[in-house]
This record gives C-alpha cells, sequence and structure tokens, in this order.
C-alpha cells in the first residue's frame, strides 16, 4: 500500500510540473503540441503570441483619466452603428497569419471579408498609435468596421465519483485517460473604423468528449480541434450578424 501511495504521489507531481512548464493553448497555435519540433507546446512555427485588446481598442493604460473624462466619454459616446447585410469587414484573428478559413466562410455568408494578419509586432508602436493605424488602413479600403476575435482551447478532467469536471489549459499529449474533454471559448470585438467605438462580446462555450487510445489520440485530438471551431465560428458569425445587421 505504501509502495502504491508513493507512485500516486510522483504521478500527481509529474503532472503538477507539467502543467506549471505549458502555456494557454490558443485556436492559432491548436496543432497537436508536445511533440518538441518548435517547442514543448507549440505546433505552428508562425505562432509568435497574442494581440491584446489594449492594442485593438487603443487603451492607454498610462495616461490619466479624470472622473471628467469618462462623465463626457457618456455624453459624446454616439449611438451604436449597425451593419447591414454585405457591408465590408476586416477580419482579425489574434495570432494568426489569416484568419481561419471556416469562419471567413461563415462571415461571408453575411459580409464581404477583408483579412488582416493578428500575429502582433516585435517592436510595435504604443496602444494608441497601433489601434488608429489599424483603423486608417480599414478606411483605405473602404471598410467602415474591424472584427477581432481571439480563443483558447481547454482540455477537462472528469471526477468519476462526483461527475464534476474541472478544466485547465490543454497541456500536450498528457491526457491521463482515454477519454479527453475539450472545450473552446471565443471572445469578439467588432470596432467602428470611424469613431473607434467598439464592443466585446463572448459566444456560447461549446465542448466536447473524445475517446481514444494511445496510437490514435493526436488524430482524435484534432478531430474535437476542428469541429469545436466549426462549431465555435458559426456562433460567433450568428453573434456579430444578430448585434449589429438590422
Amino acid at each position: 500500500r505504501r509502495d502504491i501511495m508513493k507512485a500516486q504521489m510522483a504521478l500527481l507531481l509529474s503532472t503538477i510540473t507539467l502543467i506549471a512548464g505549458f502555456a494557454t493553448r490558443s485556436i492559432s497555435d491548436s496543432g497537436y503540441p508536445g511533440h518538441g519540433y518548435y517547442g514543448a507546446n507549440q505546433s505552428n512555427p508562425l505562432y509568435k503570441g497574442e494581440i491584446s485588446e489594449f492594442d485593438i481598442l487603443g487603451v492607454d493604460s498610462g495616461s490619466n483619466i479624470s472622473d471628467d473624462d469618462i462623465k463626457k466619454a457618456f455624453v459624446e459616446t454616439p449611438s451604436r452603428k449597425f451593419l447591414r447585410k454585405g457591408d465590408p469587414i476586416l477580419l482579425i484573428q489574434s495570432g494568426a497569419m489569416i484568419p481561419d478559413q471556416e469562419i471567413t466562410e461563415q462571415m461571408e455568408k453575411s459580409f464581404s471579408v477583408s483579412v488582416f494578419t493578428g500575429v502582433p509586432e516585435k517592436d510595435k508602436p504604443d496602444n494608441q498609435s497601433y489601434s488608429k493605424s489599424l483603423r486608417l488602413s480599414a478606411a483605405k479600403a473602404g471598410i467602415g468596421t474591424i472584427v477581432v476575435y481571439w480563443g483558447v482551447l481547454e482540455s477537462g478532467i472528469e471526477n468519476l465519483a462526483t461527475k464534476s469536471v474541472s478544466w485547465f489549459p490543454i497541456i500536450g499529449s498528457a491526457v491521463p485517460d482515454e477519454s479527453q474533454k475539450m472545450r473552446i471559448r471565443l471572445k469578439v470585438a467588432v470596432i467602428d473604423v470611424r469613431s473607434g467605438e467598439w464592443e466585446i462580446f463572448t459566444p456560447k462555450t461549446i465542448d466536447d468528449k473524445s475517446y481514444s487510445g494511445r496510437f490514435n489520440r493526436e488524430h482524435s485530438d484534432q478531430a474535437q480541434v476542428a469541429q469545436l471551431k466549426a462549431a465555435a465560428y458559426e456562433l460567433a458569425s450568428d453573434g456579430v450578424t444578430a448585434r449589429f445587421i438590422k
């Protein structure tokens, strides 16, 4: 019994070490990780991290903002701009050179879609300058709305006794059993190019359970990713349409 307890403790410690050593799995780096080709948790050699809301929305966290500035912003904020079916939008996936094809196809059902890189600049200007440069680029193309989205994939372990699920960032191929629960969470920002006004929403979280063996785990993992992305992208597109088309 003591040997069993020691083995269990060793497994627990190794799992904690694995969790501490890996980062969150982005939808822009969603290949099967853990092979070590591009790092322990990186499957996409072009992945350089994420852009942030501060970049996109032009938030200057270092500026001195007064209560009067906030009150003035409420007064000056125009009524929300609505899109029309077929309007042009600039679509950006955080962390990716181009958005995934599935979401582009979904958005093209309602809008004329142009795409732009979501790879963060190595030596980018301050947030205000970056945001205005992005809006200027869209304006030069005659595009009045920018849509930016972020997404993460998470796996979960189900407690067989309580049926509760604990979710944590995916850590690669170290799945402790033959059942992998996975979910995808998206965040979508819609920005008016002319005014800089914006709105952020989160589509419904989608989850899935898949069973796999040791030798087909990669295939099963990527099938889960593809299924979850397709469902989440449809919800994201529907969310933009429902909120902004009259």
